[in-house]
């Protein structure tokens, strides 16, 4: 089992898990428990009243052979002022079943306080573990799963969960008490009637097991449906503008529906299930309750039970009912459950990215050395990387060229260990140091990332270029502004570094964007920047002017440029050619152009006309 230290294991059973996520929660159960338990014995003392009342105060009746009265109801009897006081005061009778009702209405309501306390912690803890735990997985795990199904089972999921541990696991301990007291009564009463009332208790347990794994089928049906229906809504509200642009609305909202139309049948079908589960035990339940109140009846008429021991028999019945179908109903929720179970536990038994015993922190401005380089990504379609190998000289600038699929974005995932490389495709190395054995979170604060198409929070403008230092207005914010050619523009804005730029930066430009990005990695100063592409959405003088700020600031720093203009790459130390995932020519611009290969041409091609 798990623990909260980062030292996570995998979760061996469905009960190792919620033991996990019932840490600093199972007090306040076990408080509503008891206080569930007080309940269950006040309600089940008021029949017990009743009968005693009818039966030794009003009508004098006794059921001993010997004709006594029970020796404990003698004493409380004679406590009372005897039987003839109370007989001509049965407000006293009445007072003691409204105080009765009174403690068990106070402890009612201690059950549900406490049992809404640990429900709220233990859902509280489920969405730190999870979200922790997802903070933690690697990169590529987010690529193989949908975000709008990670979300549902963060939520749905986890709602399911905490709704049958806080309503019918808390309720399971009340509900076995409360049968277990109301057969012991009722037996106490006339076994015959017991065994009678019995009998309907494992038919409807039966009945529940029967339909528990057929519900289990339909709901993890619907359950991953309603994944795959979160993630198209996700996809679709997160690029509505390339919807808007290409006129989609009508083709998305057709594929939506369709898609909510086969989630909506999956539940229909679900709720039919039981719909008819539901109302058959629900029929079980109510022969019961005719069995037993005509065959007490019955023997009542014929003197085998008084009319104290047929009222409270028949309360208890009627007691016990609802504890019954409660039953039921817990093993068919069980299914539910334990779907939403297992998809959380998919989550928290995925492998979290890990450093090697003993990862170092080796100084970070050495060379970068790519020495046989071979990657192929997990979801096939081929080598994306083949025996790649060349040196990126501490304080340098190098450019990386190609085309689409050329390996170019791969290289700088695995410098950055977004991908790890697998045993025998080859080493990156930082000086001496295979990057396999520097501390992941150390590599990476050292490595600025600026991708072609950069997210922004939905925060202001100063609050996303310093969220890496964890910085707002200052100095360093508008400084790193300058330094990527954003100041003016922000200036230009009404409220300044304080304008919301909205989910994903939608408020701003694709340059805007890409420029606020490229703040917020300068702000975390790191020895080694990477831009993939990120000044794509420039215009050419924007890009000259930032690449210039760049390095007048920043001259010690190692540049690694991707671009497929030429201009942003020409005044590279070294630049990288790369087709099909090889390196074809390697130099600087005016030993490229000498060359006459693809650069030369990508060069002719680009420079027409300027």
């Amino acid at each position: 089992m798990a623990g909260d230290n980062n030292t996570k294991t995998e979760f061996s059973s469905r009960a190792s898990l919620v033991l996990y996520f019932l840490k600093g929660s199972i007090s306040f159960f076990v408080l509503s428990i008891i206080s569930s338990i007080l309940v269950t014995a006040l309600d089940l003392l008021g029949p017990k009243i009743i009968q005693y009342t009818v039966d030794y105060v009003i009508t004098d009746t006794t059921t001993h052979a010997d004709g006594s009265v029970p020796v404990y109801l003698k004493v409380i009897l004679d406590a009372a002022g005897g039987r003839e006081y109370l007989r001509t005061h049965l407000y006293i009778v009445a007072l003691v079943v409204v105080i009765v009702a009174l403690m068990a209405g106070v402890f009612r309501y201690l059950f549900r306080l406490f049992n809404a306390i640990a429900s709220e912690k233990l859902i509280k803890r489920m969405r730190d573990r999870l979200f922790d735990h997802i903070m933690r997985l690697p990169y590529f795990w987010h690529g193989q799963n949908h975000t709008g199904d990670i979300i549902q089972r963060c939520t749905s999921d986890v709602d399911t969960v905490k709704n049958f541990i806080s309503e019918q696991m808390s309720s399971l301990f009340r509900i076995v008490i409360r049968i277990v007291v109301a057969m012991y009564f009722m037996t106490g009463i006339n076994g015959r009637l017991s065994v009678l009332s019995a009998v309907f208790i494992p038919i409807i347990v039966l009945y529940s097991c029967f339909f528990h794994r057929r519900i289990s089928t339909e709901f993890e049906k619907a359950d991953s449906e309603e994944g795959r229906l979160s993630a198209t809504a996700q996809e679709n509200l997160t690029g509505v503008r390339v919807v808007r642009a290409f006129g989609r609305e009508s083709y998305e909202r057709e594929r939506f529906e369709k898609q909510n139309y086969e989630y909506t049948n999956l539940w229909i079908g679900l709720m039919r299930t039981l719909s008819f589960f539901w109302a058959s035990n629900d029929l079980i339940s109510g022969l019961q309750i005719l069995t037993v109140t005509a065959v007490g009846a019955y023997l009542c008429v014929g003197g085998a039970i008084t009319v104290g021991e047929y009222i409270a028999f028949v309360s208890y019945n009627a007691m016990l009912t609802w504890p019954v179908r409660a039953l039921g109903r817990i093993i068919s929720d069980m299914s539910k459950a334990g779907v939403s179970i297992d998809r959380i536990m998919y989550i928290m038994n995925s492998k979290e990215e890990r450093d090697i015993p003993g990862a170092v922190c080796p100084p970070m401005d050495r060379d970068i050395t790519f020495d046989n380089v071979s990657y192929v990504y997990e979801n096939g379609g081929g080598e994306v990387l083949q025996n790649v190998s060349f040196t990126i000289k501490a304080g340098s600038t190098v450019g990386i060229l190609g085309g689409t699929g050329s390996g170019k974005s791969t290289l700088m995932y695995l410098l950055d260990r977004l991908y790890d490389i697998p045993y025998g495709s080859g080493r990156i190395l930082i000086g001496d140091t295979d990057i396999s054995d520097i501390r992941s979170d150390y590599l990476r604060k050292n490595i600025g990332f600026v991708l072609q198409e950069p997210f922004l929070f939905s925060r202001t403008l100063s609050e996303n270029i310093g969220i890496t230092q964890n910085l707002s207005s200052s100095d360093s914010v508008k400084k790193a502004a300058r330094i990527a050619a954003l100041d003016s523009t922000i200036e230009n804005f009404s409220k300044g570094y304080e304008t919301y730029v909205g989910e994903r930066g939608v408020t701003l430009s694709g340059g805007q964007k890409q420029r606020t990005a490229i703040a917020q990695m300068i702000i975390s100063d790191p020895k080694i920047m990477v831009f993939d592409d990120s000044l794509s959405a420039v215009d050419t003088q924007t890009d000259a002017k930032i690449r210039a700020a760049l390095k007048d600031d920043m001259d010690t720093k190692t540049v690694i440029l991707i671009s497929h203009r030429l201009t942003t790459l020409m005044h590279s130390d070294n630049i990288i050619v790369m087709d099909r995932g090889r390196i074809v020519e390697e130099g600087s611009h005016d030993e490229l152009l000498s060359k006459g290969g693809i650069y030369k041409k990508i060069y002719d091609i680009q420079m027409q006309g300027t």
